[in-house]
């Protein structure tokens, strides 16, 4: 399944008005997709920008036109790597790195998705771009064919580009042939729970106990409080003074009342000016 479609999904068993994702999962992949319903969908751009961990294991030897197992062989290489030149390698993908993503991608070309262009033949180039990777390390080596490896990056990374250049940088090609995704931003494994378990509560007062704290897609950027009369004026759009522990003048932060978030916005001076307001009561 896409992860549209798994959203589409969520969003009709839990009758909300609005839903989205925070990051796609490729659709032969497996593990979190972080859902936001209603309100929440406003913390996307925030979970987004959160770092993703992945565990998937490479297969050496070949390269497919998709990156992954479900694409066609272009390339083929007898060259394997040894557990010592993998590990010798992995230093050159950490830290601030430019990857290109896959042609099959949700990459926008001229306006359209390069998974689109690529499943009718046409000829595109996508630009490489900055991608900040915090960790990618050797798990398993399994045998000469393949091996396990871990990745935590930042927003926009691709794994199955990450499997494609070792394969390069190794000479021997290499592609994705599992993949799954272990956390999202402050969303884990240990949170998440199977489409199916959630459909077959559908509708249901039941399906509630699956929905977490909206402030949980806001962990990444500062908290403060306000009064009720300050909430009041926030809640209408309007700045109002809060407490802030740390904050500067020109950050971004969430604020609540009463444990309740009220709005996203800048901090200035003492003053908090709303961009994003919750509608939570």
């Amino acid at each position: 399944m896409t992860s549209t479609a798994v959203v589409n999904k969520i969003k009709w068993a839990c009758s909300a008005r609005k839903a989205g994702h925070a990051g796609t999962l490729d659709p032969s992949a497996t593990g979190i997709l972080a859902i936001a319903l209603g309100e929440a969908t406003k913390t996307i751009p925030y979970v987004t920008e959160q770092v993703k961990s992945y565990t998937f294991e490479v297969k050496w030897g070949e390269a497919t036109d998709s990156d992954d197992s479900d694409g066609k062989i272009i390339h083929k290489s007898q060259m394997r790597p040894s557990e010592q030149d993998i590990t010798a390698i992995l230093p050159r993908f950490r830290g601030e790195i430019k990857q290109t993503p896959p042609f099959f991608s949700a990459v926008k070309i001229n306006g359209r998705r390069a998974y689109e262009l690529a499943r009718i033949g046409e000829d595109f180039d996508i630009a490489s771009r900055s991608l900040f990777v915090s960790s990618l390390k050797l798990e398993k080596y399994i045998s000469e064919n393949s091996a396990i490896l871990s990745l935590e990056c930042g927003k926009g990374g691709y794994v199955r580009s990450i499997a494609r250049d070792l394969g390069l940088e190794l000479g021997c090609y290499g592609h994705v042939k599992w993949l799954r995704r272990i956390a999202s931003g402050s969303f884990n494994l240990s949170m998440a729970h199977s489409l199916d378990t959630i459909l077959k509560l559908n509708k249901t007062s039941a399906v509630n106990n699956f929905i977490l704290p909206v402030e949980l897609g806001l962990s990444t950027i500062k908290h403060g409080t306000c009064t009720a009369t300050a909430a009041e004026k926030i809640r209408n759009g309007n700045s109002a003074p809060i407490l802030c522990n740390g904050a500067r003048t020109g950050d971004e932060i969430w604020v609540s009342y009463s444990e309740t978030p009220i709005a996203i916005g800048k901090y200035e001076a003492g003053a908090f000016l709303p961009k994003k307001v919750f509608n939570l009561i």
